[in-house]
């Protein structure tokens, strides 16, 4: 996941504010000064510094908090709430809010010479297991000027706690064909009870990897979230479904099953 990271938002023509917010109550909220080099995030400093050691540092729980991201390129306007974690082990909080702020690079750099604005979509609780963390980042696309709709585009980044490296379907499956062929199965039989109905796009679920690049673990299975018109018209918005372990045993990887499933 490192290797695709760049430095978030270098090569933004207008000043970048990072505002870096605490889901609890008792949160605080900075603001980072106006710079035209790379953008400087001001954590919340109500925590006393102390003189934690490592290990300690790693039983510590994680927490989820967010981080609000705005800008501008000479495409691309920006203000997007983005799921990050604090405590727990940093080399694992590292991985993770690098990866997201990725995620949202990604975006903001995609899409060829298009124009349009990016906002905070549906915005939902980063998943925090025994093993594993997961973040499910959603932001709304609209044309700039604005067109008839906006469109819900999903990003997901999942990290192994115990090693701090990401999980990605490569990991998951030793043979990545035949967990794509399982996946795609068991979408075909899990997609016609969601609003995507029995005449759900089949392209949307064929087995390559990109249809299947954003799902996010819980303990009974691997939810599988579908952007929009991936499986039906744009009016039905995003669709998930969750595919159980038990379906999945046998083409998985079967060290990383406790980890997922945490």
């Amino acid at each position: 996941m490192r290797d695709r990271r760049l430095p978030l938002l270098a090569g933004a023509c207008a000043v970048v504010v990072l505002v870096l917010t605490a889901c609890t109550a008792e949160s605080g909220t900075a603001v980072a000064g106006s710079s035209t080099a790379s953008p400087q995030i001001t954590e919340n400093t109500s925590t006393s510094i102390g003189t934690t050691t490592a290990t300690e540092a790693d039983q510590q729980p994680y927490r989820a908090e967010t981080l609000l991201v705005s800008g501008s390129t000479d495409r691309v306007d920006y203000a997007v709430e983005i799921p990050q974690i604090g405590g727990g082990d940093p080399a694992v909080v590292d991985e993770f809010n690098e990866s997201m702020q990725a995620a949202l690079q990604d975006l903001i750099d995609g899409r060829g010479t298009e124009r349009y604005t990016l906002a905070t979509g549906t915005q939902e609780v980063t998943r925090i297991g025994e093993h594993v963390v997961a973040g499910l980042l959603i932001t709304s696309y609209n044309m700039n000027p604005p067109g008839a709709h906006p469109t819900a585009l999903v990003s997901t980044v999942v990290v192994d706690t115990d090693n701090a490296t990401p999980v990605t379907l490569q990991d998951l499956f030793p043979d990545l064909q035949a967990g794509l062929d399982r996946l795609s199965e068991q979408s075909a039989l899990l997609l016609p009870e969601t609003a995507a109905g029995p005449d759900y796009v089949r392209e949307g679920i064929a087995p390559e990897e990109n249809n299947f690049a954003d799902w996010l673990p819980t303990p009974e299975g691997m939810q599988i979230r579908f952007g929009d018109y991936q499986v039906g018209p744009h009016a039905i918005g995003l669709v998930d479904i969750t595919v159980p372990w038990d379906e999945l045993a046998d083409v998985m990887d079967r060290a990383i099953l406790p980890v997922v499933s945490s």
